[in-house]
């Protein structure tokens, strides 16, 4: 560690941690990126910097312009946390049953919070924000769902870190949401060695895991169809809100503390250890698990938090 001339500088080289005590078979070793070390909590604090930057390198950000940006918590707090140091104000539109940490979150970085009905969950969020992107052509909509350089972030940063911490790498598993950090790790890692195979991992059609997206849902984020996601996936594996809250207790066990989509994703992880004889897998943790501590996650009954997984969004 060192001395940084700004929080921003912080952003990127997470640790690489083996938690290969978790896998389910001895030939397989299990790596976890913790980006909730990011200044603002979470890996989307990569793409939060990246699409402001390289929107202000084209003029498309302007000083002192409103940004807008829907997202069901950590994105919004990027963004937030960034245009706060920059000087944009910054409005998010949430799902009104994201967890009450989320919004005191974004409140401490002095975003404006608009809510969107829970029904209907992060899509019913980008259709807000694109309206109020129309009726507010003065303002900047990020749009994360199909802005390039969310996937850059990744291919540039976090893909990179990961081949030079842990070259042996022969297979990525990361969950599906914008497909920022899937496609960018995806394809950097497939550019080095065309062998690496990459599974997403995706929450079943009609239920939460927190952050994540079922492709059968009726939206695909741009992100993913202009950079031929299908063509990079080799797998892709459903996990369902209880296993994902079976693996985030799990791995609190192993002294990572994280949410609900690292509980997912290492669900992922550990199906892929099963189906392949040997190997090295590297998964993300998007988050840390401090922004969920009112959910009871890792104290509750478990069939009480899976009921309210299913109503209340944990990311």
């Amino acid at each position: 560690m060192g001395r940084y001339d700004s929080v921003l500088d912080t952003i990127g080289n997470t640790p690489l941690v083996d938690i290969s005590e978790l896998s389910p078979n001895p030939r397989v070793q299990v790596l976890i990126k913790l980006e909730g070390l990011n200044p603002a909590g979470s890996v989307k604090d990569r793409a939060a910097k990246s699409m402001i930057e390289e929107a202000e390198k084209n003029g498309s950000l302007l000083p002192g312009q409103r940004i807008v940006e829907s997202s069901s918590g950590n994105t919004a707090a990027g963004l937030a946390m960034i245009a706060k140091l920059k000087g944009y104000p910054f409005t998010a539109v949430v799902p009104e049953n994201v967890s009450i940490e989320r919004t005191k979150l974004l409140r401490a970085f002095g975003a404006e919070i608009i809510v969107s009905p829970a029904a209907e969950g992060s899509n019913g969020a980008m259709r807000r924000a694109q309206a109020l992107a129309g009726q507010h052509p003065d303002w900047w909509f990020s749009f994360q769902y199909g802005n390039p350089a969310n996937p850059r972030a990744h291919y540039e940063g976090t893909g990179p870190e990961i081949w030079r911490d842990c070259p042996e790498v022969s297979h990525f598993v990361a969950g599906l949401g914008t497909a920022g950090t899937i496609i960018g790790v995806g394809r950097f890692l497939k550019e080095r060695n065309p062998s690496v195979q990459v599974w997403a991992v995706q929450p079943p059609a009609g239920e939460t895991v927190e952050g994540l997206k079922n492709l059968d849902e009726g939206f695909i984020p741009p992100v993913f169809t202009d950079n031929d996601g299908y063509c990079l996936l080799d797998r892709s594996r459903v996990v369902g809100p209880r296993e994902s809250i079976e693996w985030a207790r799990r791995l609190a066990g192993a002294g990572v503390f994280a949410g609900l989509s690292t509980g997912a994703a290492m669900a992922g992880v550990a199906r892929c250890a099963l189906e392949i004889d040997a190997g090295t897998i590297v998964t993300v943790s998007p988050d840390g698990g401090w922004k969920y501590l009112s959910t009871d996650v890792w104290s509750g009954d478990l069939d009480d938090v899976v009921e309210r997984a299913r109503h209340e969004l944990y990311f």
